[in-house]
């Protein structure tokens, strides 16, 4: 899956070999992967008096990594049909929250965001992002 003309995403697969996959093939590794993420009960306990793993932070980050890279590919393979239904005020916004949160908690690394840091840059200097 690409998110620019320099920055394709492998998945690793069962034996942490990376496997190069469609967009649709990643995206849907990826949003499996997140489900079972916040689905386990050792990552994201909801019985009272169960705490949080030790990694908790590092889980997290991984989650929103992976966010991101749906992010980047749709911005640079899709966004013109984004365009085509008017969607791009709410695709745009729905982004800005996502990288304010990133940006809050720190979950996503500089490295991480590249393929979108024009972009990015472009909405902190504008003040959509503080």
């Amino acid at each position: 899956m690409s998110a620019s003309s320099s920055v394709n995403y492998m998945w690793l697969d069962g034996n942490r070999k990376q496997i190069q996959l469609s967009a649709p093939q990643y995206i849907d590794c990826v949003l499996a992967w997140v489900n079972n993420r916040l689905s386990d009960e050792n990552v994201f306990p909801t019985k009272a008096g169960h705490g949080f793993p030790s990694n908790f932070f590092i889980i997290v980050k991984s989650i929103y990594k992976q966010l991101f890279r749906i992010f980047a590919h749709i911005y640079y393979s899709h966004f013109d049909k984004i365009l085509h239904l008017s969607l791009e005020a709410h695709w745009n916004s729905f982004f800005a929250h996502f990288i304010s949160f990133g940006k809050e908690f720190e979950l996503l690394d500089k490295y991480d965001v590249e393929p979108l840091r024009d972009l990015i840059d472009l909405m902190v200097k504008t003040g959509i992002i503080a």
